[in-house]
């Protein structure tokens, strides 16, 4: 089985869709009704339905990591909730974001080192490749996109200043995120979201 996935590439943290799928995730929908709301009634606001399928695929496969208790807080609470609730879901359901923010953006902070690099990023895929194999068969654009989202994940969560920038600004974890996580036993979630502080 592979460790890491380039699923990732399809979307950034897309926090006002990740409130309306946790909406529509909420409603227990079947197949019918999950293809009502995202192609008809466009509850994402895609210009094309294969753009809405894939992003509504992306979200609901990192939301249905967490549960209903999740999706309820992300469809409900307030912004860094919801971006930090997303996050947890997106480093999941993407042990590449996982472990680059375990090993290189937390890395970088330990050594003082105010920003990350484009380099990090070929260290980090040259490391990923001893541990999967497949990392090394993806295409040089692949792992461009992989980066560029990964990066503007970390914007959005606001634990890079900007995606241009790459200054590193880490977070506190809001408490209720702490809570839900600490109650599950989500050790990998958490170690993401708080070591890197």
């Amino acid at each position: 089985m592979t460790r890491y996935n380039a699923e990732i590439s399809a979307g950034s943290l897309l926090a006002l869709e990740g409130r309306r799928i946790a909406r529509l995730l909420l409603s227990d929908p079947d197949p019918s009704a999950w293809r009502h709301a995202i192609e008809t009634e466009n509850i994402l606001q895609k210009k094309t339905p294969a753009t809405a399928r894939r992003q509504a695929k992306l979200l609901r496969r990192r939301l249905t990591t967490l549960d209903a208790q999740a999706w309820k807080m992300v469809a409900e609470r307030e912004t860094d909730a919801v971006i930090q609730l997303l996050l947890a879901a997106a480093v999941k359901h993407s042990q590449l974001l996982g472990d680059f923010m375990l090993r290189v953006y937390a890395d970088r902070q330990r050594r003082l080192e105010p920003t990350l690099a484009p380099a990090d990023w070929q260290d980090f895929l040259a490391e990923c490749a001893h541990h999967d194999a497949a990392v090394a068969g993806w295409s040089e654009s692949t792992k461009a996109k992989l980066f560029q989202v990964i990066v503007r994940i970390l914007a959005e969560a606001k634990y890079l200043e900007s995606a241009s920038s790459m200054r590193l600004t880490p977070q506190s974890l809001h408490p209720d995120v702490r809570r839900y996580l600490s109650a599950r036993g989500e050790t990998y979630a958490l170690d993401c979201l708080e070591r890197v502080r």
